[in-house]
């Protein structure tokens, strides 16, 4: 269902994964919420229990929910208020059951009962969750505007340029058309800005790291790094870089959107105006090889990249072990997982990086290696590592699934528009039942 609940059952506590990766990867950020340590030190109370965290710390009680009460909250980075959302649900929860408000996913499904447990997803599938996240989303939009017609108000801004010693003072907008006028640094309209001064702490960090503000490469001195800037044309910040999302009113408006994702939208409604789609291009997706960073636009040169460079066969795999479509999709996600946590998934050796572990499987013939399937046959499979993992959309059915060799193979089969009814009157079940019960009259 899309939904972005991605969790591990891990032997050592320390492995897991309480949000879904994403290729490439890199540390993840909330938006909605700013760098203030008032903020951060905000103390959030568990929905089932007494255990609280400071907000700086939310994923130790995101794990604690998981360990102690094996509750699984969906999303948690679209959350504008955390602890707000946390209040809400502790409320809900001392009044009613949690099995009125969560799915149920039971693990280890196939194996022995005493293995097998049941956790929580909690979710905007409920319709009382996805009121209380817009609910939420709206106040913090609200809180953000607020916070920027303050600072569009403020004439007591006082900085010098970051590149030059010019001071400013008064408003904000005078050092920020200086740095677009003087020294072609463009972050924006001011007006779009929010945090205008945490932003510009953020950027001159940077600076202060001998650290290019768009590629984010580190120099040896000052000298070196401004002439990289100069020359690369890179006096300018990354927009794919979603630290800096925070900063900008448009990443507010709109549900779990990013900016780039509500200018794709106003770009159709623009194109919708005009039908001529000659010039139209589009957006490859490219797919990330299993153990190593290299990525494909052809679904079959990374099938055989992994095979000739790694020797994993996953259309051998799937013709021997006769997989069904989504057996693939948790095979898939199950060796990403284990591979992300550095350890092989064919012995469950531990590593401590991914070279190591990726040097171990192959040296090792670990490569075809499988565990039992109850091993990653499991439901948290069905959950992708990575959210954005091309190679799960490129999975197909198995041959067998074409032939008529489940359950329903005696079952026959009978056309709309068949001219002989004999047929239907002989498979009908609803004839079946018409003779029993005469007979039982």
């Amino acid at each position: 269902n899309g939904k972005r609940a991605c969790f591990t059952l891990p032997s050592d506590e320390q492995e897991w994964i309480l949000e879904p990766l994403c290729f490439p990867e890199q540390p993840a950020t909330d938006i909605g919420t700013n760098s203030s340590s008032h903020h951060d030190m905000e103390v959030v109370t568990c929905v089932l229990c007494s255990h609280s965290a400071p907000l700086s710390e939310k994923d130790r009680l995101l794990k604690h929910l998981v360990l102690v009460h094996k509750l699984v909250i969906a999303d948690v980075k679209l959350i504008a208020d955390f602890p707000k959302y946390m209040e809400y649900w502790k409320n809900r929860i001392s009044e009613q059951p949690i099995t009125d408000f969560c799915s149920v996913i039971k693990t280890n499904s196939q194996g022995p009962v005493e293995k097998q447990e049941h956790y929580f997803l909690l979710c905007d599938v409920l319709p009382e969750d996805r009121v209380l996240r817009e609910h939420l989303q709206q106040k913090r939009l609200e809180e953000i505007l607020e916070q920027q017609q303050r600072e569009r108000d403020d004439d007591s801004f006082q900085r010098i340029c970051m590149f030059c010693n010019d001071e400013f003072n008064g408003n904000r907008s005078s050092l920020l058309n200086h740095m677009a006028r003087e020294h072609s640094f463009n972050v924006g309209l001011p007006d779009n800005i929010v945090y205008c001064v945490e932003f510009l702490d953020h950027l001159q960090s940077k600076l202060d790291n001998l650290q290019c503000l768009y590629c984010e490469k580190t120099f040896r001195d000052k000298t070196t790094l401004k002439d990289h800037m100069r020359k690369k044309q890179h006096r300018r910040i990354n927009g794919n870089n979603s630290e800096y999302d925070c900063f900008y009113i448009i990443n507010y408006l709109e549900l779990g959107k990013t900016w780039e994702e509500v200018q794709s939208e106003d770009d159709r409604e623009m194109e919708d105006e005009d039908d001529d789609w000659s010039d139209w291009q589009a957006h490859p997706v490219c797919a990330v090889c299993l153990f190593c960073e290299q990525q494909s636009e052809s679904m079959e040169k990374i099938y055989t990249h992994m095979e000739e460079t790694h020797g994993f066969d996953l259309h051998k795999l799937k013709t021997e072990l006769n997989l069904r479509f989504y057996q693939q999709v948790k095979l898939v996600n199950y060796i990403r997982r284990e591979i992300h946590q550095c350890r092989c998934y064919g012995c469950q050796e531990k590593f401590g990086s991914k070279p190591e572990v990726i040097r171990h499987v192959m040296e090792a013939g670990h490569v075809m290696q499988l565990p039992e399937t109850s091993t990653w046959d499991q439901p948290q499979y069905y959950f992708p590592t990575y959210e954005n993992d091309a190679l799960l959309c490129a999975l197909s059915d198995s041959d067998s699934e074409s032939e008529h060799t489940g359950p329903w193979r005696d079952v026959p089969v009978i056309a709309e528009d068949i001219s002989n009814l004999k047929v239907l009157k002989q498979t009908s079940v609803l004839s079946h039942l018409l003779k029993n019960t005469d007979s039982s009259s």
